[in-house]
């Protein structure tokens, strides 16, 4: 019966998932497995449950066929022109917003003269920008590809009478590795030409080799100034753009597979936070977790230092990109044309400052803090920056990043400005605001009225981004540097707790009255970490101190203490292997793994049952991992390198390399490599499962040395050849009886193909041009980076590798289990 009902409750949440309603949480599924075979009233309440959803699942699936009908008939019930295609529905939002205009004008952020041109910008389509990873080594063959090639081809194309512009670097961007084209998506299905370049954006966007990304959002990252080492905290990442950015700088120096540094990619979000993990998962980095917090109150996390005690985790570089009004961003996002209102600032305005504030409470002191939004208003930019540095006491300094990105236009920080309320009521200043207004205007929102204290603050280091000045969007950023703890985290030391004793006893120069509450990092409660504390950076470690309480009228005090709550869908346990884990006998003799080989850096997603994959953090995330488990809720981290393989041990080791994480494990591997020649490469990843006689003469020596199962296929750039490709290629593949193949999933093989000369592209119906074959279905990505994110999810979710299709009779299948 049980077996019945676990079976029923897969096919169920299968069907489910395509209305996206939720069926039987993880929870519960786990109870079903611990209760026993006559527990009747546990059954019953399931059968409840079944009977629930499956009407819920009913509806929706009506739900979706009227739909589907009324699409076909192209029917609508609105008033929108049903013959305008796809996008009618914004042919009713007029790019106009008279009380936008007003209170824009009259701020004078705009220079006098250059508002109309200001106007007719925001009324633009934004253009197109895209950005190559630069970490990576075949970021100059991608360049070279596109130079050569796709801009090249596309100067003298005319589309309706309109010519397009050749793409263009951006000027302030390091390495041409970011560019803006006129072309939008529309203009580039309309010739096959075009149609072969947005096919091969795609491909590479899906691959991890290029991003598409506005403009003005790849800036932050930059003036973070990131060294490998570098500990980075990204305040709200999602959807991840500029964390893509933050994971490239991180990785600069390509021989280093594992820098000292790492990025926590923090989004309050749990939905978003998926798509966060989508976004860095393309960069195959073992140095990036994501994790759900409210970044208000981002819970202190603690890390074992050298000495082998625990201290206190502070961030070098910390991005603060916080939610705002957007009205930067109305050439792209119309819809806030009609709904930009001065009242959306005003009700931003605190949540801002208090991400701020929670930001520069984690940054060490020397670190550097960037503050961004993607709206214009001085209500949020100069006023969060003006309040800040009120507050800090001289702790926090604006920097002057001038001289750090050249060639880009921008506006200095304003240091006087108004306020506006959507009646259109105006007030200058807090003491002119009404008593009825006080809960929705606040002190902060005005500039400090003290014209030396101002004037100190150096406010015109903001930079605003206006967009007719080069064709972008609407932006703010300034770079804030911590010269000293903040003045509220000032504590009083106190004596450490002796393990022996009871009870801390309290030196003679503690506060009176004072109790014991906040004890070393090494001893301190969940619940008083996570609300927000900063240990002082000053105070020797391992000591105790005391917190003064902020003054009442502080508005940049510490947020309140509470205890972390979890939401959104709950996510499979990170379990860290021991060194003298089983598993390692047959991997570690098998691929000849090197000595220095980090195997506590090893964790795989299941506490019970066989590991069906292993994957790799850096050694700085897993100390944050193991000893702050219970104060952070964990979304993603690590890169898959070995997945378990269903006959592989017959051949000698049950794991076999993955593709994703082969650039992480392959410094490691002393064993099972094959050197392999451009000609090599264009068979392996055209053929499906082409002879080892297909090979190179040297290549086939080689592979008739080793044994059948996981391999390593490397390509080494000859210097001489400068029609080859210039860079290191590494994929994983499998050695079969008679045989060989690439074990890559589809867009990767169309970026490694494009880099070798060989033109591949899709057909209207989604399949390979050229006529040639793909090689072998596509490796499904991992089920921990969908929504659900669950173990149900990668119960059902059997991982399709390449390779699945390899008869037994050619030395064994090397599918999953």
């Amino acid at each position: 019966m049980l077996a019945r009902c676990i079976e029923k409750i897969y096919i169920w949440r299968k069907r489910a998932r395509l209305y996206s309603i939720p069926i039987l949480n993880p929870h519960t599924l786990r109870r079903l497995f611990q209760r026993p075979l006559c527990d009747k009233r546990f059954l019953d309440s399931i059968k409840c449950r079944w009977s629930a959803d499956s009407a819920l699942l009913k509806m929706g699936k009506r739900s979706r066929q009227r739909q589907k009908n009324q699409n076909q008939l192209g029917g609508r019930k609105d008033d929108r022109d049903n013959n305008a295609g796809w996008g009618a529905g914004y042919a009713d939002i007029i790019k106009e917003n008279k009380l936008f205009e007003r209170y824009y004008k009259e701020l004078g952020l705009v220079p006098e003269g250059e508002f109309e041109q200001f106007m007719d910008a925001m009324r633009e389509p934004l253009p197109a920008t895209i950005r190559i990873t630069g970490y990576k080594s075949h970021a100059k063959e991608i360049l070279h590809t596109l130079k050569e090639k796709y801009f090249k081809e596309i100067q003298e194309v005319e589309i309706d009478g309109q010519k397009i512009e050749a793409p263009q670097p951006l000027s302030w961007y390091p390495d041409e590795l970011a560019w803006h084209t006129n072309m939008s998506r529309k203009i580039l299905r309309k010739s096959p030409l075009l149609e072969k370049f947005h096919q091969f954006l795609v491909s590479e966007t899906e691959s991890g080799n290029i991003s598409r990304q506005e403009a003005v959002s790849m800036i932050p990252p930059l003036l973070l100034k990131i060294e490998p080492h570098h500990k980075i905290l990204d305040l709200c990442a999602a959807p991840g753009s500029k964390t893509a950015q933050l994971i490239e700088m991180l990785h600069s120096d390509q021989d280093v597979p594992f820098p000292e540094g790492f990025v926590i990619a923090n989004d309050v979000d749990n939905k978003r936070c998926y798509l966060l993990v989508h976004q860095a998962k393309r960069l195959n980095s073992p140095c990036i977790m994501v994790v759900n917090h409210d970044a208000s109150c981002i819970p202190t996390l603690q890390i074992i230092d050298s000495n082998g005690e625990k201290d206190v985790l502070f961030y070098d570089r910390i991005l603060c990109d916080v939610p705002c009004s957007g009205d930067g961003t109305m050439r792209k996002n119309i819809d806030v044309w009609k709904k930009w209102t001065t009242s959306n600032s005003l009700h931003l305005h605190g949540l801002q400052l208090r991400i701020a504030v929670r930001g520069v409470e984690q940054l060490a002191v020397g670190g550097r803090l960037v503050y961004s939004t993607c709206s214009l208003n001085p209500v949020e930019d100069e006023a969060i920056i003006a309040a800040l540095l009120e507050k800090s006491e001289g702790a926090l300094e604006l920097a002057d990043a001038s001289a750090d990105l050249p060639g880009l236009k921008w506006m200095p920080g304003v240091s006087s400005w108004k306020l506006m309320t959507k009646e259109g009521q105006w007030y200058s200043d807090w003491s002119d605001v009404p008593t009825n207004r006080h809960t929705q205007i606040r002190p902060t929102m005005f500039p400090p009225k003290d014209a030396e204290k101002l004037a100190a603050m150096h406010l015109e280091r903001c930079m605003r981004i206006l967009p007719h000045h080069q064709n972008t969007g609407g932006f703010f950023v300034a770079v804030l540097v911590k010269k000293a703890a903040m003045p509220w985290n000032k504590r009083v030391p106190k004596l450490r707790k002796h393990p022996s004793s009871g009870s801390a006893a309290q030196t003679a120069d503690s506060p009176a009255g004072t109790t014991p509450t906040d004890a070393s990092p090494s001893e301190a409660a969940p619940e008083d970490v996570e609300g927000g504390a900063e240990e002082e950076e000053t105070t020797p470690k391992g000591e105790k101190a005391q917190e003064e309480a902020p003054k009442r009228d502080s508005v940049c005090g510490p947020p309140p203490q509470k205890k972390m709550k979890l939401f959104g869908f709950k996510e499979d346990p990170f379990v860290f292997l021991t060194e003298d884990d089983p598993v390692f006998t047959t991997i570690q003799s098998f691929y000849d793994l090197s000595p220095d080989f980090p195997k506590q850096c090893v964790l795989t997603r299941t506490h019970e049952g066989k590991k069906r994959n292993l994957y790799m953090v850096s050694k700085e995330l897993r100390n944050v991992m193991l000893n702050n488990s219970e104060r952070m809720k964990v979304i993603n981290t690590g890169v898959k390198v070995l997945s378990r393989n269903s006959d592989g041990e017959e051949f000698g080791c049950a794991f076999r390399l993955a593709q994703e994480g082969i650039y992480t494990l392959n410094p490691y591997i002393r064993s099972r490599v094959i050197t392999v020649s451009v000609e090599d490469i264009k068979v392996l990843l055209t053929q499906e499962n082409p002879f080892l006689t297909k090979l190179q003469q040297d290549s086939h020596a080689q592979a008739k040395k080793i044994g059948m199962g996981s391999i390593v296929l490397r390509y080494q750039p000859n210097p001489d050849n400068a029609a080859e490709p210039q860079c290191a290629i590494e994929l994983c593949g499998w050695r079969g009886k008679t045989s060989i193949r690439a074990f890559v999933p589809r867009n990767e093989r169309f970026h490694y193909l494009r880099m070798l000369g060989v033109e591949v592209f899709r057909d209207k119906q989604g399949g390979q041009g050229q006529g040639r074959r793909d090689g072998g279905e596509e490796e499904q990505k991992e089920g921990e980076t969908t929504e659900q994110g669950g173990a149900e999810q990668r119960a059902e979710d059997t991982e399709k590798d390449v390779g699945s299709a390899e008869p037994k009779a050619n030395g064994g299948n090397p599918g999953t289990s």
